[in-house]
């Protein structure tokens, strides 16, 4: 076997805190194997099994369930606070070892932290089942795709709830369609067309005025 763990998985196995392996690193007692350019630490687990005397673990229990909750906006934070409660009762309702991640930008931006993240952990076979409130808290458009890659790593999803009976919805949605909006200025506004500027007047007052 010769599996990368993340350091949260190396200190669970040695049954440690996380701090207690940053302080090992700089002392020069244990350090990670790699290293990446942002700073992710990474354990080769064959090395660090031997160290805790423990028997290797099966891959599937080193993989464990990630709750995903996100917002679009600051002005939005307590609605972020309610998904990220109504995803740890679940997960402890059903006895689940589980990671809560939280992002705070558009359902249109594929490049938010805690997305770039979760795709990252499903890669990494980490992930044995994502929980969702609603599919849109994952990507407004594109998220059958992250479903697609869950289905491939044989990760579980779960989505709370179906519908879109939640609060901020259409002001949720209404940020979205601006952003589309905007992107789409840009380009037109780059042919200097009176037209195309008065057009795209048009569609942002009509979706400010939907907010």
């Amino acid at each position: 076997m010769n599996k990368i763990i993340s350091i949260g998985k190396a200190a669970e196995i040695l049954g440690v805190h996380v701090q207690t392996l940053r302080n090992w690193e700089k002392s020069g007692k244990l350090k990670p194997d790699s290293i990446s350019p942002g700073g992710t630490r990474r354990y080769n687990l064959d090395r660090i099994v031997a160290i805790s005397g423990k028997e290797v673990p099966s891959e599937a229990d080193l993989r464990y369930t990630v709750a995903y909750a996100r917002v679009s906006s600051h002005d939005q934070k307590d609605d972020l606070r309610r998904q990220a409660q109504v995803l740890e009762l679940f997960c402890a309702e059903h006895g689940y070892k589980y990671e809560l991640i939280t992002d705070l930008g558009s359902g249109m931006n594929y490049y938010k932290k805690g997305l770039t993240g979760l795709i990252r952990k499903i890669l990494n076979n980490e992930v044995k089942r994502l929980v969702l409130t609603h599919k849109d808290r994952l990507l407004r458009f594109g998220a059958e795709l992250i479903f697609s890659i869950c289905e491939a790593k044989g990760v579980e999803v779960v989505i709370i709830n179906r519908g879109d009976d939640r609060p901020n919805f259409e002001e949720d949605l209404a940020k979205d369609v601006l952003e589309i909006i905007t992107v789409f200025s840009a380009r037109l506004y780059g042919s200097r067309s009176k037209k195309n500027k008065k057009l795209i007047e048009r569609l942002k007052e009509a979706a400010e005025t939907d907010r």
